[in-house]
């Protein structure tokens, strides 16, 4: 069960969610028209997942989504849209959204999408609650994670660690990638394309000098042949989309790590 607050300008849209949602065993903890003050509520009614809508009065959705995840990035957020957009599903993948629903949308995608939200939550609580000293997967080398994303780089980390990597550290930048190659030689380094700064293209040949025996996988919400050739040509061994799903991200190390 997932407790979910609703932020969307549309009444009849907030009722429908939030009966749709009850009616799917979860518990709506609020229901609100924009996103004013919505740090506040979200201390008040401390939800597992925020389901967000873009175009609303004051602050967008996207907006609204940057701050959720800097300031708690523990919590999971399902983007909604109307958009028309063609990069707005790109954008809130990079911005940190667990999940994405193109509006009109009907129950059956909704549901689907939280219980995919709610599968990666479980896998990652799972991987955490491991206690210290207690390995319950073969260690299979080490891992770096560099993402500008705080809920990205917790995702990350419960998932890697599900697959037998130690996560030695996670980064924000792609020149905090470099240092952490170079420091740690990790078998595995997840690095994120959009970040400030430097980005993970920028990073990655330096990454691979400084690191040659590393396997760089990028991190991405786009999956353009340009893009993806580009970071292939420049030493990556492959990507991983976001949103991040636990059965696609763990198929992906296991066939990397011979598993």
């Amino acid at each position: 069960m997932l407790r979910i607050l609703i932020v969307d300008d549309n009444l009849s849209m907030r009722k429908v969610l939030a009966a749709l949602f009850t009616s799917a065993g979860h518990e709506v903890v609020g229901a609100f028209a924009d996103g004013n003050g919505i740090e506040e509520l979200i201390r008040q009614t401390a939800p597992d997942l925020v389901c967000l809508d873009y175009h609303m009065p004051g602050r967008d959705g996207l907006t609204i989504l940057k701050v959720i995840q800097a300031e708690m990035p523990q919590i999971d957020v399902v983007f909604m849209t109307a958009s028309s957009e063609s990069d707005i599903e790109e954008k809130a993948a990079d911005a940190g959204a667990s999940g994405f629903i193109r509006k009109p949308f009907s129950q059956a995608q909704i549901i689907d999408e939280l219980r995919a939200v709610e599968e990666t939550r479980t896998t990652v609580n799972q991987a955490g609650a491991v206690p210290p000293g207690e390995v319950r997967v073969r260690r299979r080398g080490t891992a770096v994670i560099a993402d500008d994303n705080g809920s990205v780089r917790l995702v990350l980390k419960g998932l890697l660690e599900a697959c037998g990597l130690q996560v030695v550290q996670s980064v924000a930048t792609g020149g905090e990638a470099i240092l952490a190659a170079k420091n740690h030689q990790p078998r595995i380094l997840c690095l994120d394309i959009n970040m400030p700064v430097m980005g993970g293209l920028e990073a990655l040949p330096q990454i691979v000098e400084a690191s040659p025996q590393t396997a760089v996988i990028m991190v991405t919400g786009c999956a353009d042949k340009m893009l993806v050739a580009q970071s292939a040509g420049l030493g990556a061994v492959g990507y991983i989309i976001k949103p991040l799903r636990p059965a696609y991200v763990e198929n992906f190390i296991r066939k990397l790590l011979g598993a």
